[in-house]
């Protein structure tokens, strides 16, 4: 597929939600629709409604990325639209092959991912982004003297052997005069960061609001290289929310529903970072409570940022 079609057909999809979604008032999602057809409501009566089943797939474990998503669960703001919703590790499939083949309706997955996905066809569509600004970059731990993009030349990057890493490495390499032909790439799978940096690999590519923040906590200081800060067309959206094509045409008022609740959750935990983690680390007893809070208190604020409301998505980041 044309890389302008798909990003066209993306954005159209986007604006679509966006507008009759996110910040809609009128009323006209899936648990409401569900009350007008019901006879039992029409009479008053105080039966309770039957809530649609919905599953969201994450891209990886539960972090403070998916915070919204567990405070819309916790507060009941997806039963108040209708919806039972299902949170869930991707397992070996990933999340875009889980929404796509219809397993899950909703997935986390990253615009460089998307687009990907898109020139092969596939009909994933991105309904709102997570975080407005790229807040990953490369790391490494101080005593490698990575500085500048340059100093990737001589030392081992551990990564997951997507093409993206190479190609987002290049291109805050080439700026400074750095050849990415003289990095070694290795492929560490889930390995983690601070056990692959003391035995395998000099530096590798993380979210800042969760490893950064851990290398705080631990005292493992490290230097950071956001993408943002050396390209700017790196500055994309990562994490964002999916469904596919085939979701929003059959069941759109579960879209904006779903978008409506999760939208709700989000700007909770823009304002709320303590009560947010909490909720988090209730859902998820398994996290490290001190490092969800920390995270969660960076990354709050980041979340909407710049933009006028939480998950807006602007057509130039896109292309």
């Amino acid at each position: 597929m044309h890389l302008k079609k798909a990003l066209t057909l993306c954005l159209t999809c986007v604006l679509i939600l966006a507008i009759a979604g996110c910040g809609s008032n009128n009323g006209n999602t899936a648990g409401n629709k569900a009350n007008a057809t019901d006879p039992t409501a029409a009479a008053g009566t105080d039966a309770p409604k039957e809530l649609t089943k919905v599953k969201v797939a994450l891209d990886w474990t539960p972090n403070t990325n998916h915070t919204g998503l567990y405070v819309a669960k916790d507060l009941g703001y997806y039963a108040e639209e209708g919806l039972d919703v299902e949170i869930v590790q991707p397992g070996a499939a990933g999340s875009d092959t889980m929404v796509t083949s219809g397993e899950a309706a909703f997935g986390i997955s990253a615009q460089e991912g998307l687009t990907l996905a898109r020139l092969q066809g596939v009909p994933l569509v991105s309904i709102a982004a997570i975080i407005q600004h790229n807040t990953s970059g490369f790391a490494a731990p101080v005593d490698r003297n990575i500085k500048s993009p340059k100093d990737f030349e001589g030392k081992t990057y551990g990564g997951w052997g997507s093409p993206a890493e190479e190609a987002a490495m290049k291109a805050i390499m080439d700026p400074e005069g750095g050849d990415v032909k003289k990095v070694k790439l290795i492929s560490i799978g889930e390995a983690d960061y601070f056990t692959a940096v003391k035995r395998d690999i000099d530096f590798a590519w993380i979210f800042y609001a969760w490893t950064g923040v851990e290398a705080e906590l631990r005292g493992e200081p490290l230097d950071m290289l956001y993408l943002k800060d050396y390209a700017p067309q790196l500055d994309y959206y990562t994490p964002v929310l999916t469904t596919s094509e085939k979701q929003i045409a059959d069941h759109p008022d579960l879209v904006k529903a779903f978008m409506k609740a999760t939208s709700k959750g989000y700007q909770y935990a823009i304002d709320h970072p303590e009560e947010a983690a909490g909720m988090l680390s209730k859902a998820v007893p398994d996290l490290d409570a001190d490092l969800v809070l920390a995270s969660q208190k960076w990354l709050s604020p980041k979340y909407k940022d710049d933009a006028a409301r939480w998950g807006e998505q602007k057509t130039e980041v896109w292309q």
